[in-house]
């Protein structure tokens, strides 16, 4: 059965000619014959064709300044399309696959395993289950908003040429709108011209739930309950597996610009789009449930809805009637969707929560049954109700984050007016004080009173003071989380609760209406977490809301401070440990451990393929609640395409299920003691390596000389700035603009150094290369970590890295980039061998990728190291210079 009309070639081709015709009408034939020569020069030395690069730099440099900008555009332009064309091929592998029934991790092979498994055993895990993913506005989005929708009625075309059968004239008409699009994305500018605001990028993220994730989650419940039914024995109802969070508009942490007036609106946003999803949805329902009710008997449970509904709402009860006689379904849905309208509204008869319409539903689906409609309820009300158990009346719940700095001293300054000197206490002092306060009836300290307070306190105190009302009017469950980053001392898990005890969000013991979830990302955290937590889980305050909250521990793992901080293998063994050691403290405390793993999109910002990580996780840890940030252009990548969403969702449940039946089967990992001393060694050299490098004399100037982490910098990606002071300092620079910067100029150190040094170290003390080979081949942990490893080297490309270290002082150049280079060619020399193959990765896909990609990023790299050498540049050398920044993002696939 053939299911496709074309192939990723084709579509390659005939974009890059349509650009190129394009490119000509728009500009002229010589500036054509200058990007082509250009891309002619690229190819033929990657093939072999030339001695060096020499002619291409030439010919770069010896553009005016108009001339370079038009290249900049032509290939920033070709990766967007090649990018569509791309993922085009990433659906017809899928679908392909599916059809063929030879889809790895798919929900059919998740079943399988279970259906090995007593129903009891199967039901456990169904109901131990959660996967939270939690979008953030982490600024890693090179594009704009602009730019992404015409992309995608690019990519709506090509699916059309692809799974359609078009008659010439169709093919013709199609094709037409591809022109316009792509002439149309030309001319349109690609760099920003003003910094997104927060309210930006709650839209971006809430653009993916409402219109991909919304409709892909109810078809991934069917497609898991038909695969149940058919592999496991006994009737088994599907628990609620997903629910989608977001930091976006709520997001403090180094962004002044995300007040609580901007979390307002994202609430009242947020209740407003998926209200009005939900009105569609039964609107559709409507058009199927028009059964006569003179011929069944809707039941005595769906009669006393209807008629609680008509004295809810008389007027709406009698037009319904009128409206629709003798159809009780659609005169029910209609109250419905009228009480939907009235959600929030000062007018009585609305639903007070997203249960009492799920109830509704499921009155519905049991009154259908009972007249023989199964197929009708399997088919159209079923998701409604799973999309209403996903999504609630908030879309997706939101996160407060902050830093922990920010609690301090905002309580600091509101209690020097009680006569505390809280700066000066102890932190034994501290837990105290803070412990009494929370037990004490009576309020410590005025919320509203912020008149003689700094405007970073006045801000933490009116957001508390914000949170209850927040959680009166859209749900407790809308808001009921917050995350403190940088925590390292029970303290400041205590400052949260009790500011919000004093905003009336907790009243101990009975009620807590919010999870309070520590943010360990320094070594000092991390390494200190039995302190940490023991002592919180050990406090009278603490122990109390945790009860009210079921017991349930959240703790986030911060992936790139770890990583920035210890360098990548250092910050994986560090983050696979403290794991393990979090679960013990939990098991020791009778304590449910729900981790969050903040990953970012590279692979040095806990990146990668996420079933892989799931699967990967110390069987310890794995309790069946998870929770991962997603963000970025790694949500796009992800979630833009309905079936990439679909196969995306579907992995990581595939992955989840089975790694909590693992855990059922074997809650204590089996990794055998010296694998855990090969790790310990090269770890803590590798760790010590990657310190001596970021701590000596004249790094940081290189850092700044040899990327463009200036330009950068002043990219308006996101509303958040890039470093938390403003100091140039590493530890002070954000973790994404520090992996930006490093995979701009293809030497992506974050993702491998110090990896060689770390296993030379471990051979040197009398290990051997066969141990390691068996760790990598039976260990998931090791596998995974080395795996992602050779990612970022395969993305790496020496001889363009070398090209910006040129760019920096000639005594620094000669002080580290040898020592770049070094430790890159050990790695990929001593990975190769670990894994016992011949090239670095072990994708094919891959490799085709960079094949078709490197020729065409080289000269952007080229173009980009010849403007930043510059001293003084033009306006129009300024704005092509952020272009070509904006171009290899895109012909990377990666930002931060």
């Amino acid at each position: 059965m053939r299911l496709h009309n074309r192939e990723v070639r084709q579509d390659v081709r005939e974009l890059g000619t349509l650009l190129g015709d394009i490119l000509e009408e728009q500009t002229s034939r010589q500036a054509f014959e200058t990007v082509e020569s250009c891309r002619q020069a690229a190819i033929d030395y990657r093939a072999g064709e030339l001695d060096s690069r020499e002619s291409l730099i030439t010919e770069l440099e010896g553009l005016s300044p108009h001339q370079q900008r038009i290249v900049a555009r032509a290939f920033t332009t070709y990766f967007e399309l090649i990018n569509l064309a791309e993922e085009r091929e990433r659906v017809r592998s899928i679908r392909t696959d599916s059809q063929e029934d030879a889809l790895a991790d798919s929900l059919e092979t998740a079943a399988a395993e279970l259906g090995d498994e007593d129903i009891e055993t199967v039901r456990q895990v169904l109901e131990d289950v959660l996967i939270e993913p939690t979008f953030t506005a982490h600024p890693t989005e090179a594009r704009r908003k602009t730019v992404k929708s015409k992309l995608r009625s690019i990519a709506t075309a090509l699916e059309t040429f692809d799974e359609r059968l078009l008659t010439d004239k169709e093919k013709r008409q199609v094709w037409k709108d591809v022109d316009s699009e792509v002439t149309s994305l030309w001319q349109t500018p690609q760099v920003r011209n003003r910094q997104p605001e927060p309210e930006d990028e709650a839209r971006n993220v809430q653009w993916y739930l409402q219109n991909t994730l919304f409709d892909v989650v109810g078809e991934i419940y069917d497609e898991f309950a038909d695969a149940i039914d058919e592999e496991v024995a006994g009737d088994l109802d599907i628990p609620k597996l997903f629910e989608f969070r977001s930091w976006a508009g709520s997001d403090r942490d180094g962004n002044p610009y995300v007040t609580p007036e901007v979390t307002a609106k994202t609430l009242e946003r947020q209740r407003s789009v998926i209200l009005e999803r939900y009105r569609e949805q039964l609107k559709r329902l409507s058009g199927v449930l028009s059964q006569d009710g003179s011929r069944i008997d809707t039941g005595p449970a769906f009669q006393a809805g209807l008629e609680a509904d008509r004295e809810r709402l008389p007027g709406s009860a009698e037009t319904a009637a009128e409206r629709y006689p003798d159809e009780p379904y659609r005169q029910k849905l209609k109250l419905m969707r009228e009480r939907l309208d009235r959600v929030g509204d000062v007018r009585p008869g609305g639903y007070d929560d997203a249960e009492e319409l799920r109830s509704d539903l499921t009155v519905i689906a049991s009154s259908l049954r009972d007249n023989g409609a199964e197929s009708v309820v399997d088919a159209h009300v079923d998701p409604i109700r799973r999309q209403v158990a996903t999504f609630s009346f908030s879309l997706a719940s939101l996160d407060l984050r902050d830093h922990q700095q920010k609690h301090t001293d905002a309580i600091a300054e509101a209690l020097e007016a009680e006569g505390v000197d809280y700066h000066g206490l102890s932190e034994d002092e501290r837990v105290e004080l803070l412990t009494d306060a929370i037990l004490q009836d009576e309020p410590v300290i005025d919320l509203t009173a912020t008149a003689d307070l700094s405007d970073d306190s006045a801000r933490v105190l009116r957001l508390f003071d914000r949170l209850a009302d927040w959680q009166t009017e859209y749900g407790v469950e809308a808001i009921d989380t917050y995350c403190i980053s940088m925590t390292e001392e029970p303290s400041h898990v205590l400052e949260v609760l009790f500011l919000a005890d004093q905003s009336g969000v907790i009243s101990l013991p009975e009620h807590c209406g919010i999870d309070i979830v520590p943010l360990l990302e320094t070594e000092y955290a991390l390494s200190g977490a039995r302190r940490i937590m023991g002592s919180l889980f050990e406090n009278e305050a603490y122990a109390q809301a945790l009860e009210a909250r079921g017991r349930t521990q959240e703790i986030m793992l911060g992936y790139s401070d770890s990583n920035k901080e210890n360098g990548f293998l250092a910050a994986n063994w560090s983050l696979y440990k403290n794991q393990r050691r979090l679960g013990e403290i939990c098991d020791d405390h009778d304590v449910t451990m729900r981790l969050f793993h903040g990953r970012g999109g590279s692979i040095s910002r806990g990146g990668g393929p996420m079933n892989e990580a799931l699967l990967a996780l110390p069987n310890s840890t794995v309790t069946g609640q998870v929770k991962f940030t997603e963000q970025g252009e790694a949500i796009a990548e992800k979630y833009a395409n309905p079936r990439i969403a679909e196969r995306n969702i579907e992995q990581m449940l595939n992955a989840q299920l089975r790694a909590r039946l693992y855990a059922e089967d074997q809650p204590e990992e089996e990794v055998r003691e010296e694998w855990v001393d090969a790790m310990e060694t090269m770890a803590d050299v590798a760790r010590r390596e990657y310190r001596d490098l970021l701590e000596s004399n004249g790094f940081v100037q290189y850092f700044e000389q040899a990327t463009p982490i200036t330009v950068i910098e002043d990219l308006d990606l996101g509303s958040r700035p890039a470093s938390r002071s403003g100091e140039r300092t590493v530890e002070d620079l954000r973790a994404i603009p520090w992996v930006f910067s490093w995979t701009q100029s293809r030497c992506i150190l974050p993702g491998w150094y110090a990896i060689a040094t770390g296993i030379d170290a471990y051979l040197d003390d009398g290990g051997d290369v066969e141990t390691l080979q068996e760790m990598y081949e039976s260990w998931p942990f090791f596998r995974t970590t080395l795996d992602n490893a050779a990612l970022s080297l395969s993305r790496t490309e020496p001889e363009i890295a070398a090209q910006y270290a040129e760019l920096a002082d000639e005594e620094l150049r000669e002080q580290f980039f040898p020592r770049l280079l070094d430790e890159y060619e050990r790695a990929a020399d001593l990975i190769t061998q670990i894994g016992q193959r011949e090239q670095l990765h072990t994708r094919d896909w891959l490799g085709e990728n960079l094949e078709r990609r490197n020729p065409y990023v080289d000269p952007l790299n080229l173009l980009q190291t010849y403007l930043l050498d510059r001293s003084h540049r033009t306006d129009i050398e300024e704005r092509t210079l952020r272009l070509t920044v904006k171009g290899i993002a895109a012909g990377m696939k990666n930002t931060g």
